[in-house]
């Protein structure tokens, strides 16, 4: 195994400690339920298959790109997602291209996948540049005071606003408050599941939902009908990504989409959406803040591409050292840091059985620290992204939006989004962690910080781009 290098990119308890051995059932769900990333033994991290019999279910852990392969898309009509996340995402959003299966995934892929074209994403580009500028303008006046930002808040505020308006145009600007504190609502519950459901309990089984999160859900189904209704009854509405969904067909049937799967495939992408780019970013900046070298590397892109002027699509393009620290911050901290499929038959892979029925976890979060795949893999490097070492490693090496056929239909908006925050961010400021602040990753369906990103802001010299 190789050995890992001394300097980490984050310091101590940030991450749980592994766990030294395997700990009985109750022990497991306890952890599980509080931070997903603390079940993990030493040996997740080098083994390249687990199992483990847990009360009803046979789980398996791959922690090896070719097996990830096998599952993903080599045999993946044997792999489906299951019960778990049906039972964890459907009562909330509906049947999804998250979570359906079969001939009806097959269907919404195909209905939305131009709307997540490349051409269409320049449309989206203004908003994000603008929404970004108006927010760090608002940090001016906390800025000359000193005063400490909780930057998971702000990047989940502003995030939350660009997809938002990416969605509605201009028909949410209202609403966006009351539309922001529902979804977050609603994610604090799906973020933590129900214990019955982590048991694979039938759903037949009543879930307690509480009052708040049931109101929640209930405000996100009025603002999203409500403008699905709107829409369709004027025929002409704008080219925001709604729009679009609305407009779609199946280009074998002839077919749109229903309000029902409108309103499922809005707002899981508004949820998932924001979230995932939201915790993207703030790792990010977290990472920038222990190592000033890189922050200067990318401080030196920024004003050389950027200049004086505003930041557009095309600059995206020109910024690929902005683009690679993204990438490793993804690597180290994975906002979705593990996700499932269960087998419909036996199977074997790289010589290990399968059997029907298993839950299959496939884990970036693992995956992304294994030393056999990467080296000094603690340590903060976004030089592992030049196409030359990209093009030399697995592909499933690095999943932060899955693999194979169902891989985000996001992740270019995604990126592009993360890029051009970070890009209008590092004209402007340097981010430094509050003395004092306690920063623990905690894994549920993504990997937050638990108590938030506590940071100081130090406003750059006036230079090229700087917003001051």
């Amino acid at each position: 195994m190789t050995a890992v290098h001394p300097a980490v990119a984050y310091e101590p308890g940030v991450v749980p400690e592994p766990l030294a051995e395997r700990v009985n059932l109750i022990q497991f769900l306890r952890l599980l339920r509080d931070n997903q990333l603390s079940v993990y033994t030493r040996d997740s991290f080098v083994a390249d298959f687990s199992e483990v019999r847990l009360l009803f279910h046979n789980f398996v852990l791959l922690n090896e790109p070719d097996f990830i392969e096998h599952i993903l898309v080599t045999n993946r009509q044997n792999y489906v997602k299951g019960h778990l996340a049906r039972q964890i995402l459907e009562w909330a959003l509906g049947n999804n291209l998250v979570i359906s299966e079969g001939d009806f995934w097959r269907r919404q892929r195909r209905i939305m996948a131009p709307a997540f074209h490349h051409q269409h994403l320049a449309q989206a580009a203004h908003v994000m540049v603008r929404r970004a500028r108006q927010r760090i303008e608002r940090w001016r006046t906390p800025c000359a005071r000193g005063e400490r930002l909780d930057i998971a808040h702000e990047m989940m505020s502003l995030t939350m606003e660009i997809v938002a308006e990416a969605l509605f145009s201009s028909q949410i600007a209202n609403s966006i408050d009351e539309l922001g504190r529902a979804m977050t609502t609603l994610l604090a519950s799906l973020g933590t599941p129900n214990p019955l459901d982590l048991l694979g309990l039938p759903a037949w089984i009543p879930r307690w939902r509480s009052h708040r999160t049931r109101s929640a859900l209930a405000r996100l189904d009025r603002m999203v009908y409500g403008i699905i209704a709107s829409r369709r009854a004027t025929q002409h509405g704008p080219e925001d990504l709604l729009g679009l969904l609305l407009a779609a067909r199946d280009d074998e049937t002839g077919e749109g989409m229903t309000d029902r799967q409108l309103r499922n495939e809005v707002l899981t992408f508004f949820s998932a959406g924001h979230e995932t780019t939201a915790l993207a970013l703030t790792w990010t900046l977290y990472l920038l803040s222990r190592h000033p070298g890189i922050e200067r590397a990318l401080h030196d892109e920024v004003d050389r591409v950027l200049g004086e002027g505003e930041t557009t699509f095309a600059d995206v393009q020109a910024l690929p050292y902005t683009r690679m620290v993204i990438q490793e911050a993804m690597r180290l901290f994975p906002p979705g840091h593990a996700f499932n499929r269960v087998a419909v038959a036996d199977d074997e892979v790289g010589g290990h059985a399968i059997r029907a029925g298993s839950v299959v976890t496939i884990s970036p979060y693992l995956t992304h620290r294994n030393p056999r795949l990467w080296e000094d893999p603690l340590r903060f490097d976004p030089e592992r992204f030049t196409p030359d070492r990209v093009k030399a490693r697995h592909r499933f090496a690095y999943l932060p939006f899955g693999g194979g056929p169902r891989i985000c239909i996001g992740r270019g908006f995604a990126m592009m989004e993360a890029c051009m925050v970070l890009a209008t961010i590092a004209r402007a400021y340097r981010l430094r962690m509050a003395p004092g602040h306690r920063l623990e990753a905690q894994g549920g369906i993504t990997l937050r910080p638990r108590y938030g990103l506590r940071m100081t802001l130090e406003p750059r010299s006036p230079g090229p781009g700087v917003a001051f």
